[in-house]
């Protein structure tokens, strides 16, 4: 679908907006190997402080998957919702999905439309590429981009590593973030249990550092199989500003 052909219904208070866009993907969520939700009118929902939600047409939901439930919830911009409970053979996924029959005045007009708790699933698709961690906002960029800038981190005093040839991500809504080389820590670092899922950036794998008598959790983390959008960033190792001394960068802190 042309952009010029997408529908876009907006609302706002001056605090939270609600946006709800067509979008030209065709989007699945799967549970237990069963098509939930299929459609290539699917639309997605931006509200304030929230990441964006898919909302599919009920014609293209499986109602014979959907158990109705007596939860609901009340939201003061969208109204009250009901959900159902998503069954595929011994697989239950308890209020999973939702809908809106009568969203409030002046709120886009979710009737019609149910969506899925996006953990409640365990695979979605944009056509047929895999998601990870959430939709993907459309208006959300990131951009990787090799600097000759002077990256040092420092923890407990000690400079723990330092570059001239940090990969410098860009991302909407977070500050600057610097990859590093695994080859220019210091340190040895010890790989974690943890990890977490970017929808932007893929499957992130966790590290931790000691320091003398000082062990610091997850200090740092990298992405060893990065989407293709983000093949730069593939291996290099990021450190969280929060858990190290200082990140410095061309003799000053960090923004």
């Amino acid at each position: 679908m042309p952009a010029s052909e997408r529908s876009l219904a907006v609302w706002g208070d001056g605090e939270t907006s609600l946006a709800f866009e067509a979008s030209p993907r065709s989007v699945r969520a799967m549970l237990a190997g069963e098509g939930v939700a299929d459609s290539k009118r699917a639309m997605l929902l931006h509200e304030t402080g929230h990441p964006p939600v898919y909302y599919f047409p009920i014609e293209d939901v499986r109602a014979d998957l959907l158990e109705e439930t007596e939860y609901e919830t009340t939201c003061p911009y969208k109204g009250a919702a009901r959900y159902w409970t998503v069954a595929v053979g011994d697989r239950r996924e308890e209020s999973a999905a939702w809908s809106y029959p009568q969203p409030l005045p002046g709120a886009p007009d979710l009737s019609g439309y149910v969506a899925f708790r996006w953990e409640a699933m365990d695979e979605w698709y944009e056509e047929d590429d895999r998601l990870v961690g959430g939709a993907r906002d459309p208006y959300h960029r990131v951009d990787a981009v090799w600097s000759d800038r002077h990256v040092r981190v420092l923890l407990d005093g000690e400079v723990v590593a330092e570059t001239r040839r940090p990969c410098l991500v860009f991302e909407t809504g977070v500050p600057t973030r610097y990859y590093l080389a695994p080859g220019d820590v210091r340190i040895e670092l010890a790989s974690s249990r943890t990890s977490t899922a970017c929808p932007y950036k893929g499957m992130a794998s966790y590290w931790s550092a000691t320091v003398g008598d000082r062990t610091v959790e997850d200090v740092a983390w990298s992405y060893e199989n990065p989407p293709p959008e983000q093949p730069k960033i593939a291996g290099l190792l990021c450190f969280w500003p929060e858990r190290v001394d200082a990140i410095e960068v061309d003799g000053g802190l960090a923004a």
